[in-house]
């Protein structure tokens, strides 16, 4: 079986896109790879490898702000790759918000990896100072999630 080589970072700049042109479906195809990402259905979708960046591209502009956030003693980073969640149920409250008092083990959000919904529990007691990720976007292992305080 061929090893799945997913650009995370690719697949993140094209749910901005989406995100921002208002798309709900995104299909990108280029010999045998395809690509396909949706909203809506509160899953994004990757079939056979993901193209690969062009070699020389820039990195992303927000690369360096993303590493301070990374390197705060208060931040809960995330431990795998998918998509996140900020209620436990579409048109229920958000777990947490900017300000919110939170205790160690509380829920700060989800992450749905592979059909499976993982709860990401606060490591310490303290007040959400910063949300650095948004309903439905993608992660990738070790992205700041959350800064407490």
């Amino acid at each position: 079986m061929a090893k799945l080589d997913v650009d995370i970072e690719l697949i993140g700049k094209l749910a901005d896109l989406m995100e921002e042109k208002g798309l709900t479906e995104l299909v990108v195809e280029e010999d045998e790879n395809k690509l396909r990402l949706q909203r809506g259905g509160g899953a994004v979708y990757a079939a056979a490898p993901a193209f690969a960046p062009p070699v020389g591209a820039a990195p992303a502009a927000d690369a360096p702000a993303a590493a301070d956030a990374a390197s705060h003693p208060g931040a809960v980073t995330s431990p795998m790759v998918g998509t996140i969640y900020m209620a436990p149920q579409p048109g229920a409250a958000n777990f947490i918000s900017v300000g919110s008092q939170v205790t160690e083990g509380q829920t700060l959000l989800i992450i749905e990896a592979m059909k499976v919904m993982n709860q990401i529990p606060a490591p310490k007691a303290g007040k959400v100072t910063q949300i650095l990720v948004a309903d439905g976007h993608p992660v990738e292992f070790g992205e700041p999630l959350v800064i407490i305080e």
